[in-house]
Formats: C-alpha cells, structure tokens, sequence
C-alpha cells in the first residue's frame, strides 16, 4: 500500500491545537480569579469562563486528530498494513482527511475516538451509556459523537464534486463509498442497519479484502481515479 500524507499540514494543526488548549488554560485560570479575588466583575468572569471553555474545545478538536501519537492516520495506515501495492492512502490530501483507492474501490474512512456504547437508532447513530465518566469525558477530554451520517453525507457531497470538477461536465463519476471507523477499543458497537458500514479499527483490513472481492474496481479504473488525486506526499 502507498501512503501520501500532508506533513506539513498535520504540523500546522498540531500547533494551533497546542496554543488553543494554552491559551484557553490561562483564560479559564484567570476567569476563575476574577471570580474569587473581583466578585464585582462576575460578569467578566463568566465571559472568560465561557471563551475558555470554548477554546478547550477547539484545543481538543485539533489534539485529538493532530497532537497525539499514534495519530489517527498512523493507526490506519498500521491497520491497514498488508494491503497489496494496488491501494494508495491519502492522508489530509484530498477534500477528505482520509482516502483510500484500491481494488476494494474508493473509500473514505471517516475515524471516531468515541467509546461507550454506539447504537443506531431512528435513522441516526448515538452514543449511548458510560454514566459519570462518559459525561466529563464529553466535556473535558472528547469530543461528542455529533452526527457521524451527515458528517459522512457531506464528504462524500465533497469528493463527488471534486470528481465532476476534475472529470468535467457530463462524464461519469466513480462510484464513492465511506466506512465509520472507531479506533477506541473499548467502544461497543450496535449498528445493524446502518446504511454507512460501522465497525471497530482491527476490522476494516478484511472489511475490504470482502469488498475487493465481490465487486473489484479495475486496474485501467484504479488508474485513472488515482491520475486526478495528488502524486506525492507533502512535506
């Protein structure tokens, strides 16, 4: 398997990330000052308190996908290890964080750090259960499920008008297909009847060793597909 990545944009996020949970630490530190050695400016202290509160969130946004190690693109590409030649993954190169093109045909893996208990239940996935821990978890260390189904509708809106842009008007559209992704080991998954493939991490090498078997994606297609993606990493 080939991997092209954007380095240089993964340093980026890594700082902004970085700076964000600093900044939003001394904020959220000289809030709770104010409160306690001002109480005249109580109003000044809940601004800092919610300014702070959202700069956490944005520090452990850009932490959770650039800051740490293994990041998640270095546990797909190792999850991924032993594929054939024949695939190219790309890292933060295309309209997608992740994509990857190969006999299995093209896929976007969409990756959640969640744990806890994720069902899917009225159209929609949920996170559900984990009690006190899950609920400081949402507020201080990770980030909430969101809506992984519209999340995944738009990327594949994205890569669907990048192709129409390369491939110009009128032409036929590769058929594109996207993966969810849980890389947390101790999430539980109950997501029969989802119409976007739901699965742990250690599932998705034989998820699509499947796939490449009963609908392969052709050499001459594979080639052409990956002529319009980028040709090299980005340091």
């Amino acid at each position: 398997m080939k991997i092209l990545i954007n380095e240089k944009s993964i340093r980026r996020n890594a700082r902004i990330g970085s700076y964000t949970s600093i900044a939003a630490l001394v904020i959220l530190a000289g809030g709770m000052y104010i409160s306690f050695a001002y109480q005249n400016l109580i109003n000044l202290s809940f601004v800092a308190l919610v300014v702070g509160f959202i700069l956490s969130q944005v520090g452990i946004f850009f932490g959770n996908r650039w800051g740490r190690h293994p990041r998640v693109d270095e546990r797909l590409t190792s999850a991924l290890k032993g594929l054939t030649k024949d695939y190219n993954m790309y890292h933060f190169l295309t309209p997608v964080n992740h994509l990857l093109v190969g006999p299995a045909g093209i896929w976007i893996v969409e990756p959640y750090y969640q744990r806890g208990t994720i069902v899917y239940q009225k159209g929609k996935l949920q996170q559900k259960g984990g009690g006190f821990l899950l609920a400081y978890l949402k507020i201080f260390a990770q980030e909430g499920l969101g809506r992984p189904d519209m999340e995944a509708g738009a990327d594949l809106d994205n890569m669907t008008t990048f192709f129409k842009k390369k491939l110009g008007e009128g032409a036929p559209i590769p058929s594109i297909n996207a993966v969810m992704v849980f890389t947390d080991d101790r999430v539980v998954l109950e997501t029969e009847g989802s119409p976007i493939p739901v699965m742990k991490i250690e599932q998705l090498k034989e998820f699509l060793r499947v796939k490449a078997k009963q609908a392969p994606m052709s050499a001459e297609d594979m080639k052409q597909v990956t002529a319009l993606l980028p040709q090299e990493s980005i340091e």
